[in-house]
């Protein structure tokens, strides 16, 4: 009888640590599906013509991004010059994807730029301590976003009061006039010709060749459905409105302002 026991727990243990190794094999193999950078022949978009300088942005829903394979990616002879990565949301949240993208991108050679989601109907300030204490701005980046496009039930004048004052912050701190993004609609019903001294990045999709807006805009987002090597979902593709010299004076000439 007890020898019966003892073979039926020594096959109960066989068949754990069979089943141990099965998950195990089957982990490694997901875990490099996953994180193995995808190759594209094409961006799987329609590219606006007449625009030299393309770029992408970036958030935690892009995951691990290979960004040397995103920088060397060429395709009808357009590349990805610039990325524009998020940093912060509300008053405390960092973007889990930040500190990697941010490090990695810029060793890949891009020029990189730093957004904060603003949240309309939580204190501008403690929005931008919140994005100056996580963002090391310096010299040769681009100059800092603000993403506002979320209304979150307030009033227009309370929304243009509360983005003058993080631009202000911001400005003041890193030396550099902030660039402010959102889509068409949001700008004209809660910004305004208020904000027209600013740079504009627009969001506007599947345009021809420019976005429908008035005033003059530096970076345009026209489509979010981009194929890019290295990242394996979508991602938003941008342009910039001038030629390479230009985009250099846009980027910061110093340090930040302690």
């Amino acid at each position: 009888m007890a020898s019966k026991k003892k073979k039926g727990f020594q096959s109960r243990l066989l068949l754990a640590a069979l089943l141990v190794g099965i998950m195990l094999i089957v982990s490694i193999w997901i875990y490099f599906s996953h994180f193995k950078a995808p190759v594209y022949e094409a961006f799987g978009i329609a590219i606006p013509g007449r625009y030299d300088l393309h770029g992408i942005d970036v958030s935690r829903y892009q995951e691990r991004v290979d960004w040397d394979a995103v920088s060397s990616m060429r395709s009808q002879g357009i590349r990805i010059s610039f990325a524009f990565i998020k940093a912060t949301e509300g008053k405390n949240r960092v973007d889990g994807y930040f500190s990697r993208n941010w490090r990695l991108a810029g060793q890949a050679g891009l020029k990189i730029g730093a957004y904060h989601f603003f949240l309309p109907d939580r204190s501008a300030g403690a929005q931008a301590r919140h994005f100056i204490k996580t963002v090391p701005l310096k010299q040769g980046h681009l100059p800092p976003v603000l993403d506002v496009e979320e209304h979150m039930g307030e009033r227009k004048e309370n929304i243009r009061a509360a983005v003058s004052e993080w631009l202000t912050l911001v400005e003041k701190h890193y030396g550099v006039k902030p660039i402010i993004y959102t889509n068409i609609h949001f700008y004209k019903k809660y910004l305004g010709s208020e904000f027209d001294h600013y740079p504009l990045w627009v969001a506007h999709y599947l345009q021809p060749s420019r976005p429908r807006i008035s005033r003059s805009w530096q970076f345009w987002q026209h489509n979010e459905s981009g194929r890019v090597n290295g990242i394996s979902s979508k991602v938003d593709f941008n342009v910039f409105s001038g030629d390479s010299l230009e985009l250099e004076r846009m980027l910061m000439q110093s340090e930040a302002i302690d």
